[in-house]
């Protein structure tokens, strides 16, 4: 099958979270499998689009309302991200270094989707499945349905996936006028609360949408950010399919960015090394429970309670414990942690934003992830510390409760709580605390956490039945 990737993200082109990392991941296992899997996705102005080769592969245009805009699409020469990629360029639009955060993002999405819909309506032949992620390309499956410039493709099907419901795209309806020429008696398909919703659009007109985990789906139904009953009345066609993670970029037994490599064979060594060039570096004690958090600091994280956690469990462990924190987000959060460095000098320390070194590391060099998530879509991050022999302490929501089962049930690895609160997560501390001074049941959970499969194959697989089913 001829399969087409449209996003906002792919890793390592431009990445703002788990979305980039899924899109650079699935087209490429894709590929292995024996599809041919594409990836378009808007031309950003990033380190990746300057070291790279390219060749122009189209030249267009359309139009935003009265706006005209010329559009071109470039290829990436080699393959060497295992999969054709293809950037949108919109001079005026999409030619900035940041992925989002403009105040004209939705001029700036609906015209990406505008300039790829425009694009594969101009091929000779047609895909076998458009595969648009969350709502940056939402409005896709409808204007493929439902805007008569771009008719010959109303019989592709589509392909929607939602990595996280609580950001809609919200547009009022004065903005109606962007879509191209289109069916105004389908004015509904676009509609929720009378505004357009590029997300409730996507889960409207696809032929088939899917959720990044299991228990996901399900918690849409009763928490979507106001989609709810529209979950509800679509759930026929919803499916859970389970994120997996990129194993040749997330192996301790060769990751580039260690300079110490371990396997399940010597995790307890391989981890001390780590864990030791990693205390040393932010001034912590390699003798003592080493708990990282690595992430965004916003609220669907929880990481408003983390500060107070933290310092609950330094008081309560008597200082037995490391905490290193590795993120940005919220400023008053990143000013709490920021704060708290020097009077907790020993062990605490922080790193306000993103390094993919410094989390590599930290994965490896780590005893325990904290992930107190309010919402949690799927979680990659709990996947990554498993495959390093990282016990994962996790809220049960989300992909959280799909991959992580609690150490007191049989073959239990990781730990589990179940309110985003200063308690729930200072008692599951200590819990850790506990355990990670009995060597045997913590060699135990991390070989066993280490060798569950949570590769990419399992997953294609999967999403190569739904497409099956659409043919």
């Amino acid at each position: 099958m001829e399969i087409i990737h449209v996003s906002a993200e792919c890793y390592p082109v431009a990445k703002a979270g788990g979305l980039g990392d899924v899109v650079g991941a699935l087209p490429k296992y894709q590929c292995k499998a024996g599809h041919i899997a594409k990836v378009v996705m808007p031309m950003y102005r990033t380190k990746f689009l300057y070291e790279n080769e390219w060749t122009v592969d189209f030249k267009g245009s359309a139009n935003l309302g009265n706006w005209y805009f010329d559009y071109t699409i470039i290829k990436e020469a080699t393959n060497k991200l295992g999969f054709d990629l293809f950037l949108v360029d919109i001079n005026g639009l999409l030619d900035r270094q940041k992925i989002y955060g403009y105040d004209d993002d939705s001029e700036r999405f609906t015209a990406f989707q505008i300039a790829t819909v425009s694009w594969m309506s101009s091929w000779e032949h047609q895909p076998d499945i458009v595969h648009c992620h969350d709502h940056h390309t939402g409005l896709i499956p409808f204007m493929m349905q439902y805007c008569y410039d771009f008719a010959r493709l109303n019989r592709v099907p589509t392909v929607f996936t939602i990595h996280n419901a609580q950001y809609q795209g919200w547009m009022g309806w004065d903005k109606s006028r962007y879509i191209p020429r289109w069916d105004l008696w389908k004015r509904g398909m676009m509609d929720w609360a009378d505004n357009i919703n590029p997300l409730a659009s996507g889960v409207k007109c696809a032929s088939k949408v899917t959720t990044v985990s299991w228990s996901y789906m399900d918690e849409l139904r009763y928490n979507s950010n106001g989609l709810e009953k529209l979950f509800e009345y679509e759930r026929g066609k919803c499916v859970g399919i389970l994120n997996g993670i990129d194993n040749e970029v997330w192996n301790p037994a060769n990751d580039q960015y260690l300079s110490e490599h371990f396997s399940v064979k010597d995790v307890a060594k391989g981890k001390q090394k780590n864990k030791e060039a990693l205390c040393k570096q932010f001034s912590l004690d390699p003798e003592k429970p080493l708990f990282v958090f690595i992430g965004r600091l916003v609220g669907e994280k929880a990481a408003d309670i983390l500060p107070d956690a933290v310092m609950s469990s330094i008081h309560n462990t008597q200082g037995n414990a490391n905490f290193l924190i590795l993120g940005s987000g919220d400023t008053n959060v990143e000013w709490q942690f920021q704060q708290m460095v020097e009077p907790f000098k020993g062990m605490f320390n922080a790193v306000i934003g993103y390094d993919e070194t410094l989390s590599h590391i930290m994965y490896a060099g780590a005893d325990f992830l904290l992930m107190p998530s309010r919402v949690e879509p799927c979680g990659l991050n709990q996947m990554y510390a498993m495959r390093y022999g990282t016990v994962p302490i996790v809220r049960s929501t989300g992909g959280l409760q799909d991959t992580v089962v609690d150490m007191g049930d049989p073959d239990g690895f990781g730990i589990r709580f179940n309110n985003a609160s200063i308690f729930d997560v200072d008692y599951s501390i200590g819990r850790a605390v506990a355990v990670y001074q009995d060597k045997t049941q913590m060699e135990k959970m991390r070989k066993h956490m280490m060798q569950i499969d949570h590769s990419w194959e399992s997953t294609v697989d999967q999403y190569t039945e739904v497409y099956a089913g659409l043919g």
